[in-house]
């Protein structure tokens, strides 16, 4: 249980790990010479839904009790949280209704509803209230894709793996959209492997969490302003009131990435690292290539690999300076 503060505890992360274990892949630290320094892989896009996601949703369904269960779980997601808690809900026989925008990826979209949610499409700007309308009508328990402790504690375990395995890592690199994973991780490493810096990477488009510890409150952007970027993992307006007490207490620095080093980032990854991440997967790794020398012995995770087809195509092709020719007649 979180402590006196409310804050999840590093004993909480140990056994949400407990209850992962034989469901979580335990994705391995996988080496990038080739990133002009000391840097290390964390591919989560190797889960069963292609994203870290699965940690937290698992945890957080399984702390349920007997009348949340039988009444089902409802979530808001533009992806991966969607996927992840449509897994983990038919994993432990729980109805999934999940929120979507309706400027979600449409493989998302057709993968959560494969998994068997009910899929509900609003535009962006009503997540928030199609959520609270289907818990007052339906009974549904909200698990929400960040601001929640069993999604906190779940995502927390990716930080007692690196832990483990580098135990002498300088820093962590972490994407931040609504601050669940670096909330965790931050946690992790606290108690695990305290000299580790744990920094938090977002896009320049969606750089709310920059301004909100600059000013020293929580700042909302505007999604008009935050779906400019393309790592759409991470477009959320502001960080959770929860995890933003995690960030300021555990998290030692923000960096911002501009969008033309995320997609080099991707196609590095893909080409030299063999690995596909989406372009919020991509965020850290392109936080280390814009500046190899300033974090040391570093591991980026990589927070998934649900990248869109034509996308990634594109992106492989712009790196590779190809140009499609016009069908001969």
């Amino acid at each position: 249980m979180p402590d006196a503060s409310g804050l999840v505890t590093i004993d909480d992360v140990r056994a949400a790990a407990g209850r992962l274990d034989g469901v979580a892949v335990r994705t391995p630290l996988v080496p990038a010479a080739w990133a002009g320094g000391e840097l290390w892989l964390k591919p989560e896009g190797l889960q069963t839904t292609g994203a870290f996601k699965l940690r937290g949703a698992f945890n957080a369904v399984a702390l349920l009790d007997d009348d949340e269960r039988a009444r089902g779980v409802v979530t808001h997601s533009s992806g991966n949280h969607a996927q992840a808690l449509a897994w983990a809900a038919a994993a432990q026989g729980i109805p999934a209704t999940v929120v979507m925008p309706d400027a979600a990826a449409p493989l998302k979209v057709a993968a959560t509803r494969a998994l068997g949610a009910d899929v509900i499409m609003v535009p962006s700007a009503e997540r928030d209230s199609r959520v609270e309308q289907l818990r007052t009508e339906r009974g549904l328990t909200f698990i929400s894709p960040f601001d929640h402790p069993g999604v906190i504690a779940g995502g927390g375990t990716v930080g007692l793996e690196i832990a483990a395995d580098l135990p002498d890592v300088d820093t962590v690199l972490v994407p931040v959209g609504g601050g669940g994973l670096i909330s965790g991780i931050a946690v992790a490493m606290a108690a695990a492997a305290p000299s580790a810096r744990v920094v938090a990477v977002e896009p320049e488009l969606a750089a709310d969490l920059a301004e909100s510890l600059a000013r020293g409150e929580r700042v909302r952007w505007d999604p008009e302003r935050t779906y400019r970027t393309i790592a759409d993992g991470v477009r959320l307006p502001v960080v959770g009131e929860l995890t933003w007490r995690h960030i300021q207490a555990h998290v030692d620095e923000v960096v911002t990435v501009p969008e033309d080093a995320i997609l080099a980032a991707m196609a590095a990854i893909a080409t030299r690292g063999r690995i596909v991440a989406e372009p919020t997967g991509a965020l850290t790794t392109a936080a280390f290539l814009t500046d190899p020398g300033r974090f040391g012995r570093s591991v980026a995770v990589v927070s998934g690999g649900n990248a869109d087809p034509t996308l990634l195509a594109k992106v492989l092709m712009d790196a590779a300076g190809w140009t499609p020719r016009p069908a001969s007649r």
